[in-house]
């Protein structure tokens, strides 16, 4: 990658972390996952009536899957505000070009992703009773992995905003709609065909299935669908996002 993508992402992580309110929303997957794991402690190390399984046994799914929505509606957000300002139609007309200036976004979006992942893992081996064979290298990779597959998607949607005011709403009500149908609160074959349809669809239905198998143990062979079936998503929304992104 070109030099300049490196200096424009620190700049946007220095411009970021001065935003409190944006810093507490990308930390805010861990802080939940953490006073979940406090308030229930071991009774989630089976299954129990009082307790929903989201919660009992896919708490660290949830938190992942609300970390990665949390990094396409601050792109969303950003890209919206950006646009409305001027600012990327500035940024374009500097030597750093367009697959700089978006690969810069991309890359703090994972930084961030990645660093508040170490706080979940942190927080949750004191709060929460993780088993000692979880593979959190292996799941870290397919976090970052689905987070950037979901990221393409969130260039679509910024692409639709129509100004910043509209951008987090709007972003909330495209993104969270599909984590409902992934699959992490009703089972797919629960779903009607039509809603069944939708969830095999969209990027977020197979994070969840790669992320749940990875954190259960399986072995990366077994998700290989899943893994194809992101990566072929990644290149039909970057296609779509470089065709329709609007720079002003």
């Amino acid at each position: 990658m070109p030099g300049g993508v490196w200096k424009l992402a620190w700049l946007e992580i220095k411009i970021f972390v001065r935003e409190p309110l944006g810093v507490f929303g990308t930390v805010l997957p861990a802080l939940m996952f953490i006073v979940f794991g406090r308030l229930l402690g071991r009774q989630m190390q089976g299954p129990s009536p009082a307790i929903p399984p989201v919660i009992s046994s896919d708490l660290p799914i949830l938190a992942s899957m609300l970390l990665a929505t949390s990094a396409v509606l601050s792109l969303v957000a950003i890209i919206a505000i950006y646009r409305e300002g001027g600012i990327l139609r500035r940024l374009r007309a500097t030597p750093l070009g367009p697959f700089t200036i978006l690969a810069a976004h991309v890359i703090v979006k994972l930084f961030f992703t990645a660093v508040t992942l170490a706080l979940m893992v942190v927080g949750g081996r004191r709060f929460y009773p993780v088993d000692a064979s979880v593979p959190l290298w292996s799941y870290a990779i397919a976090l970052l992995f689905s987070t950037l597959t979901i990221l393409s998607l969130g260039f679509v949607i910024a692409s639709l905003v129509p100004t910043a005011r509209f951008a987090q709403p709007l972003g909330t009500l495209i993104i969270y709609p599909m984590l409902a149908i992934s699959g992490l609160f009703v089972p797919l074959a629960s779903l009607s065909p039509t809603l069944r349809a939708a969830a095999r669809a969209l990027p977020l239905t197979y994070a969840v299935s790669l992320l749940r198998g990875i954190w259960r143990g399986d072995a990366w062979s077994r998700h290989l669908g899943d893994v194809a079936i992101l990566m072929l998503m990644f290149a039909l929304l970057s296609a779509v996002s470089a065709r329709v992104f609007r720079w002003e």
